[in-house]
């Protein structure tokens, strides 16, 4: 405004005696400035703030957890629209990546494991960020986006990490497992006699504060503490990301920014203060919580693999540790949520937040003590899929509203390019739910789709989701189904799958499930005698 005044002063406007007083001048510069600002606005591309975190379910306070201190991600769902019924399409890092990010299936990508490369097998399928990249955006990316080893290095222009594994899944058929060789995969992971031997030596292991440190799984995995000088790497990527969001400010061009979180992936490690948050009376014990991985009766064997894959492992868990683990877990989420309010005040700093479209989305949940269970591996329960899912877009006339209908973050890929205005990729799986941004009330009927893989031998689980029901169907050792009815059981304690009363809707979802994964669920005996396969 001040330059626009000094312009006019320049040009002698003001001592013309024009017949337009101060005040009239200042305001028809101030419509031009406006109107030339509003015309930028609506010809310039929308840029894409893109986060992400690892194992983090809904447990937000305006998801509904009373407890969570969560003011960023709260105020960002005042602001935009939060899905309360979004899923992941696999409960295990890679392959839910994978899926989220090639826009694709798990059943088309057959990557059923953290270690395949999708572009080994399919190098015609972009990913997100690439298809970004390729229609003119400037990609940036840091942190964890993609799954470690399995980069899409070159989507990036700048940040990023080298591809370490570059081998796709190839022919992969699926084949039998009998009993005896799943009692022996239970074996060799800790669990039937040799997880007996471990529940009599669990006084004689020091669990949750081990003197190791360091990151992955076994007892390494299994174990808490507060530190402020370790697994610093979510402050250093988000002091990264926001660079770059003030170096995509100086240029002229859109651009696409990545910024990946770890936590709260185990280890459960944060900052003291976020610790601080939280008094551990305040923890609460799901209503289900047991010592061992156990199913409520009548449930399908399958539902609860017998051993955990990330916390009291191979070890039976006492109220006390299950309380110090979910305190931690907390503690890592609002450590995720104090850099991720960082992030966005950057982007206000910027002057960029109206022509930004934020996402924060999730690759999938976790289950904290439920049923016994301290993983997501093989969960296809409601804790173990339905992940966050916050899209903010500045023009949505939902803002401020949250959605209830079913989605997946198989749909996140082509929303975002309807969003920016990009080329439809019609080869993408997912549906777009743009139209939800803007009612997030409006008619919407697709369910939701998630499956497992427990042995590498095939599907040996698949859940589907639509309004109030959850479905799921198990094959191989632990064979069976599952009906639960998510608005009278939230704590999925009852199956309803042989009551005569569902028989309908039991077949129409058994229907829809066994078509999803055809062609890709472990074999029964007789199909493989059938194949040829068994000697």
């Amino acid at each position: 405004m001040k330059a626009n005044l000094n312009h006019l002063k320049t040009c002698g406007y003001l001592s013309l005696g024009l017949g337009m007083g101060l005040s009239s001048i200042s305001a028809f510069a101030s419509d031009t400035e406006a109107s030339k600002n509003n015309a930028e606005k609506k010809e310039k591309p929308m840029n894409v703030l893109f986060i992400m975190s690892d194992d983090m379910r809904t447990d937000w306070n305006c998801y509904g957890t009373p407890q969570m201190h969560t003011p960023n991600f709260d105020k960002l769902a005042s602001q935009g629209v939060l899905f309360h019924n979004n899923y992941c399409q696999y409960p295990l890092s890679g392959p839910s990546r994978t899926s989220l990010l090639s826009g694709h299936r798990p059943t088309s990508t057959r990557i059923y494991d953290n270690s395949p490369w999708w572009g080994a097998d399919h190098p015609e399928w972009p990913s997100l960020p690439m298809y970004f990249k390729q229609n003119g955006y400037t990609t940036y990316g840091v942190g964890k986006v993609f799954h470690a080893g399995i980069e899409d290095t070159d989507a990036f222009d700048f940040g990023g990490k080298p591809r370490a594994r570059n081998k796709g899944v190839g022919d992969f058929r699926p084949s039998y497992v009998s009993e005896a060789d799943h009692a022996l995969w239970v074996e060799q992971r800790g669990g039937g006699k040799r997880l007996a031997r471990s529940i009599q030596n669990a006084a004689n292991y020091q669990s949750h504060r081990p003197a190791v440190q360091g990151d992955g799984h076994g007892r390494n995995s299994d174990r808490w503490y507060e530190s402020d000088t370790e697994y610093k790497s979510e402050t250093t990527n988000t002091d990264i990301a926001i660079g770059y969001i003030k170096e995509a400010a100086q240029k002229d061009e859109p651009f696409f920014i990545a910024c990946g979180y770890s936590k709260p992936h185990t280890p459960f490690v944060a900052p003291q203060e976020f610790f601080d948050l939280y008094d551990i009376n305040d923890i609460p014990l799901p209503p289900d919580f047991a010592s061992l991985p156990m199913n409520p009766f009548e449930f399908p064997k399958g539902a609860i693999r017998e051993t955990n894959a990330d916390l009291f492992i191979n070890r039976p868990a006492t109220a006390e540790d299950a309380k110090d683990f979910i305190r931690a877990y907390w503690a890592c989420i609002s450590y995720v949520d104090w850099n991720v309010g960082r992030l966005i005040a950057a982007l206000d700093e910027s002057g960029m937040r109206e022509n930004t479209i934020i996402v924060f989305c999730v690759d999938h949940g976790f289950q904290l003590g439920e049923k016994g269970k301290w993983s997501k591996a093989g969960s296809l329960w409601e804790e173990g899929t339905k992940v966050p899912l916050l899209i903010v877009d500045p023009r949505a006339k939902g803002n401020g509203q949250a959605s209830k209908q079913i989605v997946e973050n198989l749909d996140i890929y082509p929303t975002l390019i309807e969003l920016c205005g990009l080329p439809e990729n019609k080869d993408l799986e997912g549906t777009s739910i743009a139209k939800l941004l803007d009612n997030p009330n409006a008619e919407w009927d697709k369910p939701a789709y998630t499956v497992w893989n427990n042995h590498g031998k095939g599907v040996t689980g698949v859940s589907v989701r639509v309004n109030r029901w959850r479905y799921a169907e198990y094959f191989g050792a632990g064979a069976g189904a599952m009906l639960i009815d998510e608005e009278n059981d939230p704590h999925e304690l009852v199956n309803l799958v042989r009551n005569p009363q569902y028989a309908d809707l039991v077949a129409k979802l058994h229907e829809l499930a066994i078509k999803y994964v055809e062609g890709q669920r472990e074999l029964t005996k007789e199909e493989a005698e059938a194949q040829g396969l068994l000697k």
